[in-house]
């Protein structure tokens, strides 16, 4: 592929080396540059030999470098990762369960391994053919983060509907002979791959370490928009428990065998389960945060840590807030807040049921703006001075909520001033005791 330079950065490597506004890049080291990954294992090397073309011609460039030295070009549109998106139609997948009108990027399916590599999304791999399973191998994609669901081919099949889903152990077996690292999650379906499924999806993947480096378990989430979707529900609380006390047996093998737990379960097990979070020890470094595993622990220890840093005088002037949040994570909110708080202070945690999506829903990020208005009664903010939003209720940009509220219109429509905060413990512990900068 030809990519064309449209900058060459002042002081570079490149520009040193007479590169020019308007060559095409045509290959490094012999190589041919498909996209982004290439370009960036490529110029990782100290030596060069770069092939351009400039006025028609072919020309080569040597040069030399520092080692992981940024070349200094610049690339138009076709260097840059377009999503690829999925093949598969998942039993459970969110986004099939999605409302209509929504803003369309909220329907897009991405699987794509080069993101996977760069960003921590997780990826079926199912879209990925021979030639660019050896690219990933070529390129050491490591770590990959990789969504397993069931060992088990035909039921990984039956799962992903895609008949082509089952060699998944083949492929992971592939890269572990490669020395790529990769981290597992499985979405577990009750009645589909839970029960002694989930257990030998947990043993086959383990027969991979190290190079398996870990695996998330998180419920299935389901919404209420499911007309023809395969027949799913919910965990219930004891089959959470049930769960827990399953793979308990598992983990410990493989602390003892492994030195390290090896399979996480995400929060929301243990928030249905009604069983207390772990330890922070038990988490190790929190490999799976991003997957829910261990983020009520992590805002327990930053507080902890906030609290045993703050050399401060506490705060006298009484505050009063309502934190909507959602229903599974209210009762740990509740517990933090009555340990740190100041006692002049007082929040009301308010858990918010899920209209938009449907009460099974009950994580905090898919909350809306619409449902926590709704629950922002007249009772439920009397006596109260400021409302604390979670920032994680709005996209990455901050300015929209699921149901395409504005923040804007949000704070127009709230029964009381609007605080933006940040979930992290720390950011709780600081407006809890006056020491935030608002």
């Amino acid at each position: 592929m030809e990519h064309i330079i449209t900058g060459v950065e002042q002081g570079s490597a490149a520009q040193r080396a007479g590169f020019l506004e308007g060559d095409l890049l045509l290959g490094i080291n012999g190589e041919e540059i498909i996209d982004e990954i290439d370009y960036q294992a490529l110029i990782a090397s100290p030596r060069l030999k770069v092939e351009i073309l400039r006025d028609g011609k072919k020309k080569q460039i040597s040069l030399r470098k520092g080692e992981y030295e940024p070349l200094g070009l610049h690339f138009g549109e076709s260097m840059t990762l377009k999503p690829r998106t999925c093949r598969n139609k998942c039993v459970f997948c969110f986004i099939d369960q999605m409302p209509p009108k929504l803003r369309e990027t909220l329907y897009v399916k991405d699987d794509d391994w080069r993101f996977s590599l760069m960003m921590g999304n997780f990826v079926t791999l199912t879209n990925v053919d021979e030639t660019e399973f050896q690219r990933m191998i070529q390129r050491h994609a490591s770590p990959l983060y990789i969504s397993v669901h069931a060992t088990d081919p035909e039921l990984r099949c039956r799962m992903m509907n895609n008949r082509f889903a089952g060699n998944i152990m083949e492929r992971l077996t592939r890269l572990k002979e490669a020395g790529i690292k990769f981290h597992c999650q499985i979405v577990v379906c009750p009645g589909w791959n839970d029960g002694e499924m989930l257990l030998k999806t947990l043993r086959d993947l383990r027969s991979l370490a190290p190079a398996a480096q870990t695996v998330a378990m998180v419920p299935v989430g389901l919404t209420k928009y499911r007309e023809g979707l395969a027949p799913l529900r919910p965990f219930t609380g004891q089959e959470a428990k049930e769960l827990l006390d399953m793979i308990a047996p598992f983990q410990e093998e493989c602390r003892r065998e492994l030195g390290t737990t090896f399979a996480f379960p995400s929060d929301e097990f243990f928030c249905l389960a009604g069983e207390p979070i772990p330890p922070e020890e038990w988490y190790e470094d929190f490999p799976q945060i991003e997957n829910g595993v261990g983020l009520l622990r992590r805002m327990e220890t930053e507080m902890e840590d906030a609290a045993a840093f703050d050399d401060e005088p506490p705060c006298t002037a009484p505050r009063r807030w309502v934190l909507p949040t959602g229903v599974s994570a209210a009762p740990h909110l509740r517990r933090l807040i009555d340990r740190f708080a100041p006692e002049n202070v007082r929040v009301k945690v308010v858990p918010v049921k899920n209209q938009f999506f449907g009460e099974t829903v009950t994580v905090t990020g898919l909350l809306t703006g619409g449902d926590i208005l709704a629950a922002l009664t007249p009772e439920v903010c009397q006596d109260a001075e400021e409302i604390l939003l979670c920032r994680v209720t709005l996209r990455h940009e901050g300015d929209l909520f699921l149901d395409d509220m504005s923040i804007d219109q949000f704070c127009e429509k709230a029964p009381l001033p609007v605080r933006l905060a940040d979930t992290d413990g720390q950011a709780l512990y600081d407006i809890l005791n006056g020491r935030d900068a608002t």
